[in-house]
């Protein structure tokens, strides 16, 4: 092979794999960067739900909170519930429930959430981080057409979201 041949093969794959790199990068950019803003978390004692109020069926959105998808439904590995703080200051989000349709529920552990905030609740098993949630159980959760609710430690309806 003559060297005018090779500098275009290596031309080529550096081309190729810069095209894939940075493909990559952007893909991870849009679907986890934007979620990984700061929060902090610190292990509790787990809660027991024997004196947890009634649920309020209302939606009250005077906390600027929302889930703002739900990635990979039915896939065990995949399956992940964004929740995003919008407003200022801190919200403690200590107690509160995420809930789906068919009465599963994650009691979130000592989480802080700040301006412009996220964290991500992971269905499958994992080890808690400041972004990263893991709820621990062996089979998939959501599915289409589902809601997921988040309730605040008094059990007041917060946030809805209906599974694309």
């Amino acid at each position: 092979m003559d060297r005018r041949k090779l500098i275009q093969y290596l031309l080529l794959n550096v081309f190729v794999s810069a095209s894939v790199t940075g493909g990559i990068l952007f893909w991870y950019d849009r679907n986890y960067r934007a979620v990984s803003q700061p929060a902090v978390i610190q292990q509790a004692a787990p809660v027991s739900n024997d004196s947890a109020p009634a649920p309020s069926t209302d939606l009250q959105t005077d906390i600027p909170i929302k889930i703002s998808s739900v990635v990979g439904s039915g896939t065990l590995t995949s399956e992940v519930v964004i929740i995003k703080f919008d407003g200022e200051g801190q919200l403690d989000l200590t107690s509160w429930q995420l809930k789906d349709d068919s009465g599963n529920t994650y009691t979130f552990p000592k989480v802080t959430l700040y301006p412009s905030g996220a964290v991500q609740v992971h269905t499958n098993v994992g080890t808690d981080s400041v972004i990263d949630l893991y709820w621990g159980i062996g089979e998939p959760v959501w599915s289409s057409g589902e809601e997921a609710r988040l309730f605040d430690s008094q059990g007041n309806l917060r946030a809805v979201y209906r599974v694309p």
